[in-house]
């Protein structure tokens, strides 16, 4: 379960995030490509953007459900 206090400070703000328990397997990046990106530098993926649209919320569950280690945050 994604820990708030362990987001990565890439995250735009908001409810959704990533946190330090991110392995980079892309996973939420291919489910929510709008939502997700990859920092290649230090290794994990951080929200670029929280979904406004009921598509992008969509996507941004389909991308938490995804996530193997459950590093995808909810309640920012």
């Amino acid at each position: 379960m994604a820990d708030k206090n362990s987001r990565f400070k890439e995250n735009v703000p908001g409810q959704y995030y990533v946190d330090d328990s991110c392995i980079a397997c892309d996973a939420c990046c291919v489910e929510a490509p709008k939502i997700f990106a990859m920092n290649d530098n230090d290794g994990h993926a951080f929200v670029m953007l929280q979904p406004k649209t009921p598509e992008e919320m969509v996507d941004a569950e389909n991308a938490r459900a995804a996530c193997p280690v459950e590093a995808i945050g909810r309640d920012g």
